[in-house]
């Protein structure tokens, strides 16, 4: 897969950053920039290595994406992030697409409801119908779940969901700045709050907001809950991030709670920054790659 060139960080790093100084009356419309942002480079770096087929699921729209080779048998499940307010199914399929072509794996991308006309539970329920529809196909063993940001939080409530349900637990999880505590407690949001050229702090609470009116429920903040039991997992997070703690202190509570976890943190980089296709961060792909065929194996 083509790659970006680190030189040209700073300049995309730039580029976020003003993204991000547009007035906050219009947190919605800034991500949707962002999104568009990373999806436009994804475009440019991923031609026709996977094949798409849309799926109607009840109340979301889905694809599935299936690489010309696939290495792995089962399927990934991917939820996309956006703060559980933005996002939608060409956002999905665009990074669905990447992770189809890194992992050689078919990738399942829902289209989930966002908020604030569909707050939670909705995304939750949606996630678990997607999750529900590859378990028609596929024991959990031969599932892995993959999420960004909000995506990535939302990963670990539906697995605290499915052991709530008497539902099989997927195969391992690959959570890329997981946003696990919608409370926002965490130090990285001072100490980060100026290195970080992709999030800020005003925004995220906008979208709690608009998501829960209980963010310290397990089921919206996973940090919170009981995580025994949860499959293998990787977090990657960028270290100049404001929600940096969020990954960190899901690393440890996950370890406390006797569940195998990697934590990797990209020293100067940013949020989501995997999707970006950086250079000096391939190796990167390549773990989540061999994670996901390791588990599916």
């Amino acid at each position: 897969m083509p790659t970006i060139p680190d030189a040209m960080v700073p300049a995309l790093k730039e580029r976020m950053r003003k993204l991000n100084q547009l007035p906050e009356e219009d947190p919605v419309g800034t991500e949707r920039k962002l999104l568009a942002l990373a999806c436009e480079i994804m475009n440019r770096l991923i031609r026709g290595q996977v094949r798409k087929t849309a799926v109607s699921l009840p109340t979301q729209e889905a694809v599935m994406l299936l690489p010309k080779r696939p290495a792995a048998p089962g399927s990934v499940l991917y939820l996309h992030g956006g703060g559980y307010c933005t996002g939608g199914a060409e956002y999905a399929a665009c990074f669905g697409r990447l992770i189809a072509s890194v992992a050689k794996t078919r990738t399942f991308c829902p289209a989930y409801r966002l908020a604030p006309e569909h707050p939670f539970p909705a995304a939750l329920e949606d996630a678990l119908d997607a999750y529900r529809y590859l378990l028609e196909t596929y024991p959990g063993e031969k599932i892995c779940l993959i999420g960004e940001s909000a995506g990535g939080g939302l990963l670990y409530a539906l697995c605290l969901k499915c052991r709530e349900l008497g539902l099989p637990q997927p195969a391992g999880l690959v959570a890329i700045s997981p946003w696990t505590d919608l409370t926002l407690s965490g130090a990285s949001y001072e100490y980060n709050r100026e290195a970080d050229p992709s999030m800020t702090q005003e925004k995220l609470q906008i979208f709690a907001r608009d998501y829960t009116d209980r963010p310290e429920d397990p089921l919206c903040s996973p940090l919170f809950g009981d995580l025994s039991g949860l499959p293998a997992c990787r977090i990657f997070v960028g270290g100049d991030e404001i929600m940096l703690e969020d990954s960190l202190r899901m690393a440890k509570a996950l370890e406390a709670a006797g569940v195998p976890v990697t934590l990797t943190v990209a020293e100067g980089f940013w949020h989501a920054y995997i999707f970006y296709g950086i250079r000096s961060r391939r190796t990167d792909n390549k773990a989540i790659c061999e994670f996901i065929r390791s588990r599916l194996a």
